[in-house]
């Protein structure tokens, strides 16, 4: 135990600097963009400018750097026949609406640092990048080596890191600040389902022009917007107030001619914990399934209503299990897109527990849509990974948050996925402490200020007693 070293004062010493170096990079709009994606910039310019921003000031500060093809990159630090990774990601999410401020234009207002990717995962990343910028400027003496790793897309496909990983050294053991403290050394299984209906036919009083709701599988929709043609539109609109009232979603409807648009507006949040947000798709399908919609439309909309509204644990699905360690399954149907000449396509993410498999889920989606005209199919998915809670690495992790924060420290399991797992022994550990406000993936996204410091403080503590 490094007694001799007070880290948090440390930490106060450079947060000036480090403030300086997370708003330059938090004002990298850093979401993937497949469209303007090119060999030079693999998942689009944004997380390209961000990866070659956080390794400039590695080479700032005198570590050795690597850029891989910018899908990802490294920092290194230190000499050893052991290999400690620091895994990080440098992508956000799309920013949505509802936004106080220009989510790509840092503000700290009451303690809080409001941007997108202050908290997922710029904010963490920076933390821990400074906490082994700290161990180097002590000149602390370390028996191993540590790469302080940065990904490009980690909100969608992995692609990057994986491309890593096929030419550079997989890391013995380590940690990615993109969670929770005390620790999470366990993760769920990552299963994603899509539903595909057929384009409208003939038939029905109304027709379902255009159905669109959700930014990504991993995030719960929180505006959803479709157009009706209707020989009464007027009453398509005007029941649209009763259905919402009481309801914990807001929305409005206009008529033009034959056709009215509506417009319903939810709660995002994380697509591991979906019933922290509220689906404005599911409750915009709700109340339109009950028009006279021609088969493929009324199909859409009522699988929708019956098996995906509402049902964050997949019960209707018959997908849902508890697991004594890893808890429940969740289920968030992420993306919806119906147009009348294409068809549809609904997107559900799961996060599962051990003791399920995602044949077995595929399956059960089989089973309980079979009513239906659709068609069926999954992306690779990723099993559940866990690091036994006496592992060294574990039990050195907790020892360091119990010693500076006083607090319990014990394992976790959470359905979201980090680059921890991509590790044998490897596991997330914070950013964010108990009493933190999660606002990953939503509108307003913040991390206090001094969530951050505190996280400096004890990343540098444990990366030093894991590499000493």
């Amino acid at each position: 135990m490094t007694q001799n070293i007070d880290w948090k004062a440390e930490a106060a010493k450079r947060k000036d600097l480090f403030l300086e170096d997370l708003f330059n990079l938090l004002k990298i709009d850093s979401v993937r963009d497949d469209e303007k994606a090119t060999a030079e910039a693999p998942v689009g310019p944004g997380p390209k400018e961000a990866l070659e921003a956080f390794l400039e000031l590695g080479e700032r500060d005198g570590f050795e750097t690597k850029n891989v093809d910018s899908w990802a990159g490294h920092i290194e630090y230190g000499d050893g026949d052991e290999l400690m990774g620091v895994l990080a990601h440098v992508d956000v999410v799309p920013t949505g609406t509802g936004w106080d401020t220009d989510p790509f234009e840092p503000v700290i207002k009451d303690g809080r640092l409001y941007a997108r990717g202050s908290s997922d995962d710029k904010g963490p990343g920076v933390a821990a990048y400074y906490a082994l910028k700290m161990i180097k400027e002590l000149d602390l003496p370390v028996s191993k080596k540590v790469r302080f790793i940065i990904g490009t897309d980690e909100e969608s496909e992995w692609k990057g890191i994986k491309h890593y990983l096929e030419t550079e050294q997989e890391p013995d053991f380590g940690f990615s600040p993109d969670a929770t403290f005390p620790i999470i050394n366990g993760e769920k299984g990552n299963a994603t389902v899509y539903i595909e209906t057929k384009g409208a036919v003939d038939g029905g009083s109304e027709e379902l022009i255009q159905f669109e709701s959700g930014l990504r599988p991993n995030m719960v929709p929180q505006d959803a917007v479709a157009v009706v043609k209707s020989k009464n539109a007027e009453a398509v609109q005007a029941g649209l107030a009763d259905f919402l009232d009481g309801l914990p979603v807001t929305g409005v409807a206009a008529v033009e001619g034959d056709q009215v648009t509506l417009e319903v507006t939810g709660k995002a949040a994380h697509g591991s914990k979906p019933a922290s947000g509220v689906n404005a798709a599911t409750y915009l399908a709700r109340y339109l399934s009950d028009f006279d919609f021609s088969k493929n439309a009324k199909d859409f909309l009522e699988l929708t209503t019956l098996y995906l509204h509402d049902d964050p644990k997949g019960e209707k699905l018959n997908i849902a299990i508890t697991d004594e360690i890893m808890g429940e399954l969740t289920s968030n149907p992420g993306v919806f897109a119906f147009r009348a000449n294409e068809g549809g396509k609904i997107t559900v993410n799961m996060r599962y527990p051990q003791g399920t498999t995602e044949d077995k889920l595929f399956e059960s989606f089989k089973e309980k849509l079979s009513d239906y005209e659709v068609t069926l199919s999954k992306a690779d998915g990723k099993v559940p990974h866990y690091v036994p809670a006496n592992d060294p690495l574990v039990t050195t992790l907790l020892d360091v948050y119990g010693r500076q924060t006083g607090l319990d420290a014990h394992e976790m399991v959470i359905g979201g996925g980090t680059y921890g797992r991509l590790m044998k022994r490897g596991v997330a550990y914070g950013a964010m402490f108990p009493n933190s406000v999660d606002t990953m993936h939503q509108a307003n996204e913040f991390m206090a200020v001094d969530d951050l410091m505190n996280a400096m403080a004890i990343y540098a503590e444990a990366i030093y007693e894991l590499i000493k």
